[in-house]
């Protein structure tokens, strides 16, 4: 570390490492400033695009509260493609998928629950990914939708290892493998899953054992 005795030896330090470090100082506070105020913008961004989001999702609600379903419809398109960044994307999403459904337009809803299935949202994805597996079961395609929950990442959907239990246990009961069905089932309730119909289900499985047994 130099030791100036004058202030004029100080003074002239300065002006030698300003000369040689002055410019390059000035880029770095500018470039320090830009990240401040670019961060900033895009904090404010997001936050405007969120509010617009929010707004337009209430009348998409009240549009299918009131079973206005075409301007319904609309909302949820607008929605998904003027605010795509935002979680309200994936909410009126699978509104829409809903009402695609209730149409009979099961192909456009699949394809819906299918995106948001495979976004970064993981709470939205899993539910997008169970409503998916109840409408194929519904289709009959059983095989299908179990390869979809195999391969269901488990350290994503910890909260949802009840849901999908009790649908591989539906899944298996359609199969007519039964003991499989039973599985998941008790697995789902030793995990501390509740289902108002999850210990029937068990129970009619026991009813069903007891009636070929009789045979």
């Amino acid at each position: 570390m130099e030791i100036y005795d004058t202030e004029e030896e100080q003074l002239e330090a300065l002006k030698r490492w300003w000369k040689e470090n002055g410019k390059s100082a000035l880029v770095g506070l500018g470039l320090g400033v830009a990240v401040i105020l670019g961060w900033n913008y895009w904090q404010e961004y997001k936050k405007g695009q969120a509010e617009q989001a929010s707004a337009l999702y209430d009348q998409l609600l009240k549009a299918a509260q009131t079973d206005k379903k075409d301007t319904a419809l609309k909302l949820a398109e607008r929605i998904q493609s003027q605010f795509s960044s935002t979680e309200y994307a994936a909410y009126s999403g699978l509104l829409q998928a809903k009402m695609k459904v209730e149409q009979g337009d099961v192909a456009a809803a699949r394809k819906i629950f299918e995106k948001i299935g495979s976004e970064s949202n993981k709470e939205l994805a899993n539910i997008a990914k169970i409503r998916l597996v109840r409408l194929m079961m519904a289709n009959k395609e059983y095989e299908q939708a179990l390869q979809i929950i195999n391969e269901v990442d488990p350290s994503t959907s910890v909260s949802f290892s009840g849901n999908y239990d009790e649908l591989v246990g539906d899944l298996y009961v359609a199969l007519d493998r039964l003991d499989q069905a039973r599985t998941s089932y008790q697995n789902a309730l030793r995990n501390g899953y509740q289902s108002q119909f999850l210990q029937l289900k068990i129970d009619d499985l026991t009813a069903h054992e007891k009636v070929e047994i009789q045979k």
